[in-house]
C-alpha cells in the first residue's frame, strides 16, 4: 500500500518530530505570516490529531494543510530527518478520502487525466486568450482582464499558438547517435515555454543524442497528487509507465524539476503496491534524468565554443535542489559557456513562491515570497536570471514584473547552452534577449 493511501502508515514518521522548531527558521510562508500553523511542526501535529480522530475533517483543516509550498526546506533542515512533505501530502489525501474534493478541483482533475480533453481545451484557449487576457506594456506578458480563476494582479506568459509536441517530429535523429533519449516535456514546456523544449532537443542532438518525443505523454499528475487526489494520480502514473516502458531508450530526460520528481520519486511511491507496475516504475525512475544531470553526469557534454555575453544569477528550483539533490550540474553547464558571468544570490535555493497552483490559490503570500527573491536577484546586478524549471520561470517573470524590473530576462539553463552552440556555428556573440513564449 502506498503511503498516500493510508495516513496511518506514517505514524512512526509523525512521532519522529521532536517539535524543535528548526523548520520555523527556513519556512518561506512563516517568514511572511508568522503563524505557527504555517510551520512544519504545526502541520505534523495536525496530522497526528487527524490520525487519532481528534480533528473533524473540514474546509478550515484542509486550508491549513494547503498552506505549504512543498519546497522541502523544512525536510532539509530537520535534525530528525522527518519527511514532512510526505506527511503533508498524505494528510491532504486523507482529507480528500474523508470529505471529497471540491467540485471545481474534481472537474479540473477529470480533465487532466483525459489528455485529449485537456489538450483540446488549451488549444482552444490559445485561440481566444486575447479575450480574457490583456497584454502588458513590457515583457511580452499578459494579465487577466477579469478575476475569473486568476487574480488580476498576476502577469503570465501567453499559451503557445503551436504546442511544442506539434512543432517537431516524434523522432529526431542524428548521424551515428551516442545515445537515445526520450523527452518528457511536461505541460509548461508543451503549452507555454516551447522554446525550452526546442533547446532541449537542439542540445541533445548537438551532443549526438537521438531524441524521441512520445505522443502519448500528458501531465505528470503531480498537481493532482498535491491536492490529495491519489486515485487520479495513480491513473496518470500508470498511463505514463505503460507508454514509456514499451520504448527502447538509454535515458528519460526532463527539463522540469517537478516532472523529474514525478518520475524519480512519486511514481514508484504511488505504484509501490501494484504488482503490474511497481517494478516498471522503479526501472523507469532509474533511467530518469534532469537535462543538466544527464549532460554533465551521464553524457560528458561537449563544451561550447560560442560566446554568450551575459551576467547571470541562478535560481535553484526546490524540486531540483532539495527534491533531487541537483545543484552542481546546472552551474557546471553555465560555467562551461564562454562569456557567462555567474553571480550567486545570497539564497539561491530559497523558494520563489510559485509551487504550481499555490501561486493561484494563495496569491498574496506567493507575491510576498516572490518579492524576497526579487530583492536577492537585484543584489547580484545580473541582467539574466537562469533557472531549471519552467514553473519557476513563470513565477520569477511575474515577480520581476511586479517590481518593474522589465529588463531582466528569465531563461532555462539549457537555453543558454543552446545559444552558445548556435553562436559557435554562426560566428557571432549574442546578447540574451526575450524569446517570446520560448
Amino acid at each position: 500500500m502506498s503511503v498516500y493511501d493510508n495516513l496511518a502508515l506514517l505514524r512512526e514518521e509523525i512521532l519522529k518530530c521532536m517539535k524543535c522548531g528548526n523548520c520555523q527558521a527556513v519556512c518561506p510562508i512563516y517568514k511572511e505570516n508568522r503563524m505557527e500553523a504555517a510551520v512544519a511542526r504545526g502541520k505534523v501535529q495536525l496530522a497526528d490529531a487527524l490520525l487519532k480522530g481528534e480533528l473533524v475533517p473540514n474546509h478550515r483543516l484542509a486550508e491549513r494543510f494547503a498552506l505549504c509550498l512543498t519546497c522541502k526546506a523544512c525536510v532539509a533542515n530537520c535534525p530528525c530527518g522527518v519527511h514532512i512533505d510526505t506527511i503533508i501530502l498524505a494528510a491532504r489525501a486523507e482529507l480528500v478520502r474523508q470529505k471529497g474534493l471540491p467540485w471545481v478541483k474534481n472537474i479540473i482533475f477529470q480533465g487532466l487525466k483525459r489528455p485529449g480533453v485537456f489538450d483540446l481545451g488549451l488549444r482552444a484557449g490559445s485561440l481566444v486568450q486575447g479575450l480574457v487576457m490583456a497584454a502588458e506594456k513590457e515583457g511580452g506578458l499578459y494579465h487577466p482582464r477579469f478575476p475569473i480563476g486568476l487574480d488580476t494582479r498576476r502577469v503570465l506568459p501567453p499559451l503557445a499558438r503551436t504546442q511544442f509536441r506539434d512543432q517537431l517530429p516524434q523522432t529526431n535523429t542524428v548521424a551515428e547517435p551516442r545515445k537515445k533519449a526520450v523527452f518528457f516535456t511536461g505541460c509548461m514546456i508543451n503549452y507555454v515555454y516551447t522554446g525550452i523544449g526546442r533547446s532541449v532537443v537542439n542540445v541533445l542532438r548537438a551532443n549526438g543524442v537521438e531524441v524521441v518525443i512520445p505522443r502519448e505523454q500528458h501531465c505528470c499528475g503531480i498537481p493532482v497528487l498535491t491536492h490529495g487526489d491519489v486515485a487520479t494520480a495513480k491513473e496518470m502514473a500508470r498511463s505514463h509507465v505503460d507508454a514509456f516502458s514499451k520504448l527502447s531508450f538509454d535515458a528519460l530526460v526532463v527539463a522540469c524539476a517537478t516532472c523529474g520528481c514525478a518520475w524519480k520519486d512519486h511514481y514508484p511511491a504511488l505504484l509501490a503496491d501494484d504488482p503490474a507496475y511497481s517494478s516498471r516504475a522503479r526501472e523507469l525512475a532509474a533511467r530518469s534524468f534532469d537535462i543538466s544531470e544527464f549532460l554533465v553526469d551521464h553524457l560528458d557534454f561537449i563544451p561550447p565554443r560560442g560566446v554568450v555575453n551575459a551576467k547571470v544569477t541562478y535560481h535553484d528550483p526546490c524540486h531540483l535542489a532539495r527534491g533531487q539533490e541537483i545543484r552542481r550540474q546546472p552551474r557546471q553547464v553555465l560555467q562551461s559557456i564562454p562569456g557567462i558571468d555567474l553571480v550567486e544570490m545570497t539564497a539561491p535555493d530559497r523558494c520563489c513562491g510559485g509551487a504550481g497552483s499555490f501561486s493561484i490559490t494563495h496569491v498574496d503570500i506567493s507575491l510576498q515570497i516572490g518579492e524576497r527573491k526579487v530583492k536577492d536577484i537585484a543584489g547580484t546586478g545580473a541582467n539574466t536570471v537562469v533557472t531549471s524549471c519552467p514553473a519557476c520561470r513563470m513565477q520569477l517573470e511575474d515577480s520581476l514584473h511586479q517590481k518593474g524590473m522589465f529588463d531582466l530576462e528569465v531563461v532555462h539553463t539549457v537555453q543558454l547552452l543552446d545559444m552558445a552552440y548556435k553562436s559557435d556555428i554562426r560566428g557571432r556573440k549574442p546578447e540574451v534577449r526575450a524569446q517570446g513564449a520560448g
